[in-house]
């Protein structure tokens, strides 16, 4: 089997751009990927198409091959585009490799250790601005069958936080917990936003509340900075979706920096590297809950990947984006119940694109307000926020 095209599509979402790659081959087998980044996708898609030229006549079954190939051939590697693109190519290999032999991609990478997969729900706060609104969300999320779920609560907030601000994030986080009761986990997205001395102030605050962890509570640039504030907070600190390859993550484990790491498979490297990674963390006592804020196709990769690690802990998963987001896959990946995500049964991916859904919602550039309803303005503008 070889090789005979590698082709890329953009299909708009709301506050962004989904990027999915498709490679072909002489056997009739088409592999699906996908590498969306916001505000890169044309640098990304342009980087795929350039890494495709070395791929034409190759056994797309040799995936770690093809890897060690790209990433060595490209010397400026490394980083969000070229990482990503990678990434991309090397999910939609895993897809074709699986279709080969007829079996889910879990089962080539030693067979699941979970039959499902907890999830946590991100995007239920769509049109939430205050925190009555916020905690009225989240009881609809929670009467959905989530049993965790995700926000930002820090609006404004750049770097120092007052003593203001301090206090509405307090209101709010309490607002939802008093809504949902203690039987739901709360996880807080900080975006890096804090600088250490706020990010452990913050995380004094909210310990009342019983969170589940707190979020890149300061830029991951800064390691040292990471692991001091992990040192001093009584909530669990979650990062990582901004690191990329198994390299990314050396200082982090070593300086013990994160209670949870996030790789995300269509950014860190794609399956194979994102295994690597947690049999890192593993070996240093920490867990894995994949980030995940791209298409149902991004889910399905990622379960695929939970379904075998001993560390895995939950899996984000999108919500609210746009009203047709499941409708992009021909087979939709739902909850089943108890917010919990069911493994992956058919060949491959076990997922296709709905090229219908996909040609009806062309590419256009996110800084662009599109022609839509009054209610997709306001999920757009809460996206950008979150």
């Amino acid at each position: 089997m070889k090789i005979t095209d590698v082709k890329t599509q953009l299909v708009f979402a709301g506050w962004r751009n989904w990027l999915f790659v498709q490679v072909y081959t002489d056997a009739g087998l088409v592999g699906l990927g996908e590498a969306t980044m916001r505000a890169r996708e044309l640098a990304i898609a342009t980087a795929i198409q350039e890494m495709g030229r070395f791929l034409g006549g190759r056994d797309p079954r040799r995936i770690e091959a093809i890897y060690q190939l790209l990433y060595e051939d490209f010397h400026w590697r490394g980083g969000p585009v070229l990482t990503s693109a990678l990434s991309g190519l090397e999910i939609a290999l895993w897809d074709i490799l699986g279709q080969s032999l007829g079996v889910p991609i879990h089962q080539l990478l030693g067979g699941p250790c979970h039959d499902r997969l907890r999830c946590y729900a991100n995007g239920w706060f769509v049109d939430a601005r205050t925190s009555d609104e916020f905690a009225r969300r989240a009881t609809e999320a929670v009467a959905r069958g989530f049993t965790a779920l995700k926000w930002n609560p820090f609006h404004g907030v750049h770097g120092w936080i007052s003593s203001g601000q301090l206090r509405a994030v307090v209101e709010e986080v309490r607002a939802v917990r008093e809504a949902v009761g203690d039987g739901v986990d709360l996880l807080i997205e900080c975006h890096g936003l804090l600088d250490p001395r706020s990010a452990v102030l913050v995380a004094r605050e909210l310990e009342p509340y019983r969170l589940f962890w707190l979020e890149e509570p300061v830029a991951p640039e800064n390691v040292k900075a990471m692991a001091d504030v992990r040192q001093r907070s009584p909530i669990p600190i979650a990062t990582g979706e901004r690191l990329f390859t198994k390299f990314g993550f050396v200082e982090l484990l070593e300086q013990q920096a994160a209670d949870v790491i996030q790789p995300d498979v269509t950014h860190a490297g794609g399956i194979l590297e994102t295994r690597k990674i947690a049999a890192m963390a593993e070996a240093h006592f920490v867990s894995v809950a994949p980030h995940n804020s791209n298409s149902p196709v991004a889910t399905a990769a990622t379960l695929h990947l939970d379904a075998c690690l001993g560390n895995f802990l939950i899996q984000e998963l999108p919500t609210d984006e746009v009203p047709w987001r499941d409708e992009i896959l021909l087979e939709p990946v739902e909850v089943v119940g108890d917010g919990a995500l069911p493994l992956p049964m058919r060949p491959g991916l076990g997922v296709r694109l709905n090229g219908k859904v996909a040609a009806e919602h062309p590419y256009q550039p996110a800084d662009v307000p599109p022609v839509v309803t009054p209610e997709m303005e306001r999920r757009v503008s809460k996206g950008k926020e979150a």
